[in-house]
This record gives C-alpha cells, structure tokens and sequence, in this order.
C-alpha cells in the first residue's frame, strides 16, 4: 500500500483533533475545552495540535462551522426530499424535523450552537456562511410564501415603525419582496422552534410534557397553520 501523503496525514490528524473535541465537548462542555487534554488524547503533544489549530478559539470555530454544516446539510436534505414543492407546509415541517432530529442525536452540539455563549469567546465571521444555510432555507420558504400569497391564520397585530426597521436585515437577506407582517410571523415561528427545542433538550419540559414527539408535531403543525400554509 502506498504512503500516504502530507495532505492525507494532515486530513486524518485534523479528524482526529476534532472527534476527540467532539467528544469533550459531551463530556465536559465547550467552556472546559481543553487543547492540553485533546492533544494528550490522540496521542500528540499540545504544541502539534497547535499546528492545526493555532488557539483553543480557532477549534472551538471548526466545531461550530462543523456542526453548522451538519445540520444545514440535514435540513437541505429534508427539504429535496418533499417532491411537489408548492407544499410549503411539507417543506416547513421537513426542515423542523430535521432541526429536532439532528438535535437529538447531537445534543452537545446544539448546545454549542444555541446554548449559553462560551465565555471569551466571540465567534468570527467564518461561522456565517455554514449558519446561513439553516436560516436561508426558512427564507426561502418564506420568499415563496409571499409568492403565494398565503393568508395568515389570524390577524397580525400593527408593526410600530422601529419594528419595520428592525426587520431590515432580515428583508435585505430574501431575495423578493416580503411584506413586513409577514416576515414578522414567519420569525415568531422560527423562534418557537428553537425555542421549543431548547426547552426540550436542556430538560425544561420533564414532567411538563409526557410525549415530546407528539407534543412537538401539534405545535409545529400549528406554526404550519398560523402561517396560512395549510387548508
């Protein structure tokens, strides 16, 4: 069997850097994150990790755009799998899903993405592009909403004009015109999907709500009907 190549060697260290922080991350939390720890570990001493990883800042980012990639990858595929795709309440209870199922199975790395900010650390802007692709295909739906002209399911209460102006750079982010009242419910329902799963993995509901799945198919399916997606 051939050698392998830098490149290759590289590839693999870097894998192994990041399983075993994976890891301690379930183990301890990102606020414990340890170099040291990792580095003794996969067999390295900490200054090799630091090749890879120049500060404990620099992987804590590639766990995050990781997870991130992940979890948009799972919604995209959640989304491609709703053939006619005019069923824009498919398609919104598809990404939902797909939000709580990844959640579920890694529930150390939500709670790096959603979970409290770890201390010192300010994530850069290399986080933005693998963090847009779970917001821009809500937009997206949203987008062709609007399109569709979909009726609200109840009326929205009047936006104040610092409102509208808050909404400014979610309305700079899809690609068509949205009216305001729109996008404001649409926000509403992405919040209470995080929300609700952040209630639910960081045990909020235990003893509250006895069937979390059935629980979390009624008020999504309501989401689905207050946005005018359904009947």
């Amino acid at each position: 069997m051939a050698p392998k190549t830098r490149a290759e060697n590289r590839a693999e260290q870097t894998r192994a850097i990041l399983d075993r922080a994976r890891a301690q991350l379930a183990e301890v939390g990102p606020a414990a994150l340890s170099v040291r720890q990792i580095a003794r570990d996969v067999g390295m001493v900490s200054s090799a990790v630091y090749r890879y990883f120049p500060s404990r800042d620099e992987l804590l980012t590639a766990l995050i755009v990781e997870a991130y990639d992940e979890l948009g990858a799972a919604v995209e595929a959640a989304d491609a799998h709703v053939k006619r795709r005019t069923d824009l309440d498919k398609r919104f209870l598809a990404w939902a899903n797909a939000i709580r199922t990844w959640a579920l199975a890694n529930p150390h790395e939500y709670a790096l993405l959603y979970g409290s900010p770890v201390p010192g650390y300010v994530a850069p802007d290399d986080t933005v592009p693998a963090a847009s692709r779970i917001t821009g295909a809500l937009l997206s739906l949203v987008a062709e909403s609007e399109l569709a002209q979909h009726v609200l399911g109840a009326p929205t209460n009047r936006l104040s004009t610092k409102e509208r102006t808050a909404l400014g750079p979610v309305r700079d982010a899809i690609p068509s015109p949205v009216e305001d009242e729109r996008m404001l419910r649409w926000l509403m329902a992405w919040a209470c999907v995080f929300g609700h799963l952040s209630l639910e993995l960081f045990g909020h509901m235990h003893r509250g709500v006895l069937d979390y799945d059935a629980h979390f198919a009624q008020v999504t399916g309501q989401l689905a009907a207050d946005l005018g997606l359904t009947g």
